[in-house]
């Protein structure tokens, strides 16, 4: 069974960081995209920033700079670094996963792609 599973959210004040970690129960883990998408009350899912299984990173312009995501695939694990964080920031943040077979470049932007989801963390930036 599939199973993607968020933690490390929680409330922070503006320029306050959180780390988000997803620990996903996947078979051959290292051939998987990896993604976090976001999404706040009223609007649709939004990329945040994703790590391919070539480690070859992505991000949305919105966190560039201030957000950083890694993987540690003998934990079969990934992270998002939220640092200088924003009120706009504040959403519901999900771990998203896709088998690519090792046949990407780079990881994908939309979250169609993304097959495997976890419940999501909430992340809350006080002003």
């Amino acid at each position: 069974q599939v199973q993607l599973v968020e933690s490390g959210g929680g409330l922070v004040q503006a320029g306050g960081s959180l780390r988000l970690s997803c620990a996903a129960s996947l078979r051959t883990f290292s051939n998987y995209d990896m993604g976090w998408f976001r999404q706040a009350p009223g609007k649709e899912r939004e990329f945040v920033a994703a790590i391919g299984w070539t480690g070859s990173t992505v991000y949305a312009d919105t966190v560039k700079g201030r957000f950083t995501i890694s993987r540690h695939n003998a934990k079969n694990t990934v992270y998002l670094q939220m640092n200088s964080l924003k009120p706009e920031d504040t959403a519901v943040y999900y771990c998203a996963a896709v088998d690519t077979s090792r046949r990407t470049v780079v990881p994908g932007r939309n979250p169609s792609l993304y097959n495997y989801w976890g419940q999501g963390t909430q992340v809350t930036v006080s002003s």
